[in-house]
């Protein structure tokens, strides 16, 4: 075979082979059933995003870190995806959001048999309240001056936290918290409950680091995904296959 001939086909199979310099790095805090490398294909989010994303041409792999650093991470570029992000919009100086793939329902929880009561958020502000570090609940929740919150590592600290009287309350996405009932944190199943009223119905999205020069194609690529997943129904088998 001539060398130039051999060059050229060289040339062409490097470029046609996927590089580890191609992948998206998608970030998530343990987050179960949404994102847990414990579990399968990572949890229902990482498994719906990196298909959606897959779908669209960006193949990715998948970083579990504390939240703290999955924001200072996209914020500087080491990351380039957020798989679950909730909207605030100091989050839009450094990240795109794609459209909500996914609902949540935020819940405040109290010990069982507490006598707190919510209809607004006045009513809570002589009750302390563990929140995850970094963690955006809902524009209002988030800006109240007023409100006590005192930040913890994650749900199960904040759980155990309340099941020990240490605070009064505790929020958390309602799936999550049932999930966590149901494995690590059984124990505390009995003691704690939710309050009727939620706190937040929030849309979940993928944050695209602007520090990525395809910020935007990426975005766009990724709701065309969703779309035409929903609509030849491997959304809905996905979620299935999760449980949900």
């Amino acid at each position: 075979m001539p060398l130039r001939l051999l060059l050229l086909l060289l040339c062409f199979a490097s470029l046609a082979a996927p590089r580890a310099d191609d992948l998206l790095r998608v970030a998530a805090d343990r987050w179960p059933p949404y994102a847990d490398s414990r579990l399968p294909r990572g949890g229902v989010a990482v498994d719906l995003v990196r298909a959606a994303l897959e779908r669209a041409g960006y193949p990715s792999e998948y970083v579990e870190v504390p939240w703290p650093r999955v924001l200072h991470g996209v914020r500087g570029g080491e990351y380039d995806v957020v798989v679950d992000a909730w909207y605030s919009p100091d989050r839009e100086t450094f990240g795109e959001f794609s459209e909500a793939y996914l609902s949540n329902r935020v819940r405040l929880l109290k010990r069982r048999g507490s006598p707190i009561t919510f209809a607004h958020l006045a009513d809570l502000y002589t009750y302390r309240i563990a929140v995850v570090r970094g963690y955006s609940y809902s524009t209002e929740f988030d800006g109240d001056t007023h409100l006590q919150r005192v930040p913890v590592l994650s749900f199960a600290n904040a759980a155990r936290m309340l099941q020990a009287g240490r605070v009064d309350l505790a929020v958390e996405d309602e799936i999550t918290a049932r999930h966590q009932f149901a494995g690590e944190l059984a124990e505390a199943r009995n003691e704690l409950e939710f309050l009727p009223l939620p706190l937040a119905e929030r849309g979940l999205h993928i944050l695209v680091s602007r520090r990525n020069p395809q910020h935007g194609q990426i975005v766009e690529a990724f709701n065309k995904a969703i779309r035409a997943m929903h609509e030849d129904g491997s959304y809905d088998a996905l979620m299935r296959a999760h449980g949900l």
